[in-house]
């Protein structure tokens, strides 16, 4: 087996990975960097050149991991694309948002290579899509339904959004697996991961949080009541609560917490604002849920928390002194995003809260308000003016990704002979070589630097 990393730093951005097994070329992601433009976002695909990829797998459908399928899928336009059934629903959604993203980009920053794809690519990169259900082993098929030799795959439950999946390879006599974005914690929503525990001889993990030490005695359920209380004391001063979050994910789990919080009385019933793209991924999640792994199966969250959709003019106009969350994308604050224009708005108030509860880029506009103190100064988006943070400003640990404690535990209790590190800023990755070479050293651990093919 040989592994090649395609992404182009060594960080959390445009993941994707070629992994060689049985003389066959598999491609693990095809993710589009987060905080960069143009084709420069993509992962290094010229590595492929003079490649015959005979198939793709996808662990999950966030942007950084199939973000770039429909730009791949444009040259290998045949090429099978394997997922689970959620991932593909979402996906979809996922892909034709980018499209609209990418115009509005277009004009807005004079970028003409954009789109990178259209509406109509993303139905046709769908065509070749092969859906397999969590747990079931199969034998995936190259070009024209060519069985791949020597070559069985299985998908695995990784408990981080709805559909997400580790991958475990089955090939030449040895067993590659890739966690993929993982939780081994259950979230409000969603369980936590169920993966392998025995006979695994290569492992590839994310390192996401191996800069962030879990806090002693840390428990979700007591990080949820301190989140209603903030809320309480923001309502309290007669102001509203802002959330960043990624539509994908973080939404349906604060809206299954909000839904928690009510049923305890820990939460009124007041108006709760969400995104248009927000809305549509949790139509999916409510569709799948007597499928999936999650806490209240019977529980529709739209059906039950009535969230009120806006867009980028109505929330212009949204009341800022009725008790209201506003749940808004991106959860990086991102330029032109509703959290964003609705930050503008805030920020300057001391009545207002600004909550934020999971992963920020520290170079995000959201990274940046999370470093300053009141009355300092931040720039929300580049050519409009600065404004003092007045705000009340509060951090809340609801990752979806695993610590980096129970990741470390889950080698520890495998020991493959080979880990190989990835998805991790250089931080995280260095204290996961570290921690991972003093507790296994007879184990080989391997962090690929961009574009090296390494022998598994």
């Amino acid at each position: 087996m040989q592994l090649t990393n395609l992404t182009r730093n060594l960080e959390i951005g445009a993941n994707s990975y070629l992994l060689k097994a049985g003389g066959n070329s598999i491609l693990l992601d095809a993710g589009f960097h987060p905080r960069k433009e143009g084709r420069a976002a993509l992962p290094n695909f010229s590595l492929l050149e003079e490649e015959n990829l005979d198939v793709v797998v996808l662990t999950h459908a966030h942007h950084d991991h199939i973000g770039a399928l429909p730009a791949l899928t444009k040259r290998y336009r045949d090429i099978p694309v394997y997922m689970t059934p959620a991932t593909a629903r979402v996906a979809g959604i996922m892909l034709h948002n980018s499209v609209n993203v990418m115009m509005r980009r277009r004009e807005a920053a004079n970028l003409p290579e954009y789109p990178l794809f259209t509406h109509r690519g993303v139905d046709r990169c769908s065509e070749t899509w092969q859906l397999q259900p969590i747990g079931h082993t199969f034998y995936p098929c190259s070009f024209f339904g060519r069985e791949i030799q020597d070559v069985r795959v299985c998908f695995f439950d990784a408990g981080h959004v709805l559909g997400s999946a580790g991958v475990l390879v089955e090939s030449e006599g040895r067993t590659f697996f890739y966690t993929g974005d993982v939780n081994f914690s259950d979230q409000s929503f969603l369980r936590g991961a169920n993966f392998p525990e025995e006979g695994i001889d290569i492992l590839m993990m994310e390192a996401t949080r191996g800069d962030s030490p879990m806090e002693k005695n840390f428990t979700r359920a007591a990080e949820e009541l301190r989140l209603a209380q903030a809320i309480k004391e923001i309502f309290e001063r007669g102001g509203t609560v802002t959330i960043p979050v990624f539509s994908l994910g973080k939404t349906q789990e604060l809206l299954a917490m909000f839904w928690k919080m009510r049923v305890y009385g820990l939460l009124p019933a007041v108006p709760i604002y969400i995104s248009g793209l927000s809305a549509k991924l949790t139509v999916v999640y409510d569709a799948f849920s007597s499928s999936i792994c999650r806490h209240s199966p019977a529980l529709q969250l739209l059906q039950e928390m009535t969230p009120r959709v806006v867009n980028g003019a109505e929330i212009r106009a949204c009341c800022l002194t009725q008790q209201s969350i506003f749940a808004l994308s991106s959860g990086m604050m991102s330029e032109n995003t509703l959290s964003n224009i609705f930050a503008r708005r805030i920020l300057e108030s001391p009545r207002q809260g600004l909550f934020f509860v999971g992963h920020t880029d520290a170079d995000s506009p959201a990274g940046k308000i999370r470093r300053t103190i009141i009355d300092q100064e931040v720039v929300l988006e580049v050519g409009l003016p600065t404004l003092k943070r007045k705000c009340q400003c509060k951090e809340f640990n609801f990752s979806a990704h695993s610590s980096r404690e129970a990741l470390l535990a889950y080698a520890l209790r495998i020991r493959p002979k080979t880990i190989v590190l990835a998805h991790g800023d250089p931080m995280a990755l260095e204290w996961f070589r570290v921690s991972l070479t003093q507790a296994l050293p007879k184990t080989r651990i391997i962090l690929p630097q961009p574009g090296q093919a390494v022998d598994l």
